[in-house]
C-alpha cells in the first residue's frame, strides 16, 4: 500500500474572506499582477485624457466631434434645399426651422467659438446674444459680414471656406441667438436695431406641411 501523505505536512486550507453572501464564500486570493498594472496605467492615463478631451480646447470634446460629423453629413443633404440665397426672407425662414438651425449651430461651433464663445456670448469677438449690433443693421447683414468679414480683418471672410448654404444656416442660427442676453466678458458693442422681420405666412404654411409629412414627396414617387 503506497504512502500518499504529503511530505511537507498537511495541506493548508485556502484563506477565505470573512464575509459570505447567501452561504457563498470567497477565497482571499491576491489580484493578478497584470490587473494591477492595468489599474495603475488607467490612473496615469486619465489626467491626459481629461486634459485633451475636456480641457476647453475647441474641436476635441465628443460634442464638438459630433458637430463636425453633423455638418459634414448635412452637406450631403443640401441637394434637398438647393442653393439658398442670403437674403432676409431666407434667413428668417430657416431661423424658424429647428432642424436646420441645429445645422447652423454645428457650423458655428465648428468655426466660430474661438472668437464668439460656445453659445455666442462673445470672447475676442462681440456678444451675439444681446440686442445691439456692431456691423449689422438688417438681418441679411449677418450673412454679408460672414461672407466678407469686418473690422479690417478682425472678423475674417468666410465666403471661401463655407458652402453658401452653410453661410445662410449659420446666419439663421446667429439671428436666433438675439435676446438671450447671456453673460459676457465683453461690454455691449454697437447700437440697438429694429427687430427681425416676421416669417412670411406662405413660408409658415410650407414649413408646417413639411413637418407634418416630411416624406410626402418620396411616398408619391
Amino acid at each position: 500500500m503506497s504512502d500518499t501523505r504529503n511530505p511537507d505536512g498537511p495541506e493548508q486550507e485556502p484563506q477565505k474572506t470573512d464575509h459570505s453572501y447567501d452561504g457563498i464564500e470567497e477565497y482571499d486570493n491576491p489580484l493578478p499582477g497584470w490587473w494591477k498594472w492595468i489599474f495603475l496605467g488607467s490612473i496615469a492615463f486619465s489626467p491626459l485624457y481629461l486634459m485633451y478631451f475636456h480641457g476647453g480646447a475647441s474641436g476635441r470634446s465628443v460634442e464638438d466631434i459630433y458637430n463636425v460629423a453633423l455638418a459634414d453629413n448635412t452637406r450631403l443633404q443640401f441637394a434637398e434645399i438647393g442653393e439658398l440665397e442670403p437674403d432676409a426672407d431666407t434667413i428668417v425662414e430657416y431661423m424658424h426651422k429647428p432642424s436646420w438651425v441645429k445645422v447652423g449651430q454645428s457650423v458655428f461651433r465648428t468655426n466660430c467659438i474661438s472668437c464668439h464663445g460656445r453659445e455666442g456670448e462673445g470672447q475676442v469677438g462681440p456678444n451675439l446674444t444681446d440686442q445691439v449690433y456692431k456691423n449689422v443693421k438688417k438681418i441679411e447683414d449677418i450673412a454679408m459680414v460672414i461672407n466678407n468679414g469686418a473690422g479690417g480683418g478682425a472678423m475674417p471672410k468666410w465666403s471661401n471656406r463655407l458652402h453658401p448654404n452653410e453661410v445662410v444656416l449659420v446666419s439663421a442660427y446667429v439671428a436666433s441667438l438675439r435676446g438671450q442676453d447671456l453673460p459676457s466678458a465683453r461690454p455691449a458693442e454697437g447700437n440697438k436695431i429694429a427687430e427681425w422681420p416676421e416669417m412670411k405666412e406662405e413660408d409658415k404654411v410650407e414649413d408646417e406641411s413639411d413637418s407634418e409629412n416630411p416624406k410626402s414627396e418620396e411616398a408619391s414617387e
